[in-house]
Formats: C-alpha cells, sequence, structure tokens
C-alpha cells in the first residue's frame, strides 16, 4: 500500500522532498538559507518542510552518505513522530577539519519513512525474569569475530 503522505513547504525558497533515484530510500531535504559550520560545530538547520507522517510509521531524518565521506557532515536526532506539524529541523554536525559551507537549497539529509510496531512495554521486578537468549547481555562487538591478520 502506498500512502499519500501531505507535505506543506511553508517558506517560499523550501523545497518538496524528492528521492534521488527510483529505488531509493528517503527523500532529500534542502536547506534554507547559507549556513556555516566549522569543525567540531553543529547547528539547526530549517527545511520549510512541513509533513503530516501517517499514523503508526515515524520518520528518520538521516545523513546523506556523500556528505558523510567527503566532508564528514553527519546527522544527529532526527526522529519525526506522526503527530508533529512543525518545521523539519535538520541538526547538521561537522566531524570534518575544515569549515563546511550550506548554500539555499543544498541537499543536506534525507527523510526515511518507517512503519512503527505496536508494542506495549511491560515492567517484570527482575533481570532474571526475561526469557533469555543465546547472546546474552554480551553487547558493544560481542558478536563480532575477529579477522586474523
Amino acid at each position: 500500500m502506498i500512502h499519500q503522505v501531505p507535505v506543506a513547504l511553508a517558506h517560499a525558497n523550501a523545497k518538496m522532498p524528492v528521492k534521488g533515484s527510483e529505488h531509493a530510500a528517503g527523500y532529500d531535504l534542502h536547506s534554507l538559507g547559507q549556513h556555516i559550520l566549522m569543525p567540531g560545530a553543529r547547528a539547526l538547520l530549517p527545511t520549510g518542510v512541513h509533513i503530516a507522517i501517517p499514523e503508526g510509521h515515524v520518520g528518520y531524518v538521516r545523513p546523506r552518505s556523500g556528505l558523510a565521506l567527503k566532508h564528514g557532515i553527519d546527522v544527529l536526532g532526527g526522529v519525526i513522530d506522526a503527530d508533529y506539524r512543525g518545521d523539519v529541523g535538520v541538526i547538521l554536525i561537522n566531524h570534518g577539519t575544515e569549515a563546511f559551507v550550506v548554500e539555499e537549497g543544498d541537499r543536506i539529509a534525507q527523510l526515511v519513512l518507517h512503519p512503527l510496531t505496536p508494542a506495549s512495554l511491560t515492567e517484570v521486578a527482575l533481570v532474571s525474569e526475561l526469557a533469555q537468549s543465546a547472546r546474552g547481555a554480551g553487547g558493544f562487538g560481542s558478536t563480532g569475530v575477529r579477522a586474523s591478520a
């Protein structure tokens, strides 16, 4: 089923999010205005896009891989709930070594829509009451196998 998702452009220079290719997962988000991100700095960039995410779905604001590889630009945060109707802002951080200039209309992130699994959290009294798994409490690299040099 294809959802028709209403998008309002709340600024004269705002651009409609579009996919870069037929099978792209995300819709490119464009910057309003010019911004300069110094190395190590982060900023909230407006897009002028307001969107009605379908009930039972979430929008994730994700990095553009080309900006990450070429300039060290990443996205922080970025969850858009189905009941949010404000501007889709993009928090960019510059992990690179040089200032990064964002021009008006630049593609700065991508919006990926994803269905949610209905769930209800139930508190249990003890950790031992949780169902056991083969992995258990192993985390942070515990499932990886190191290749021989």
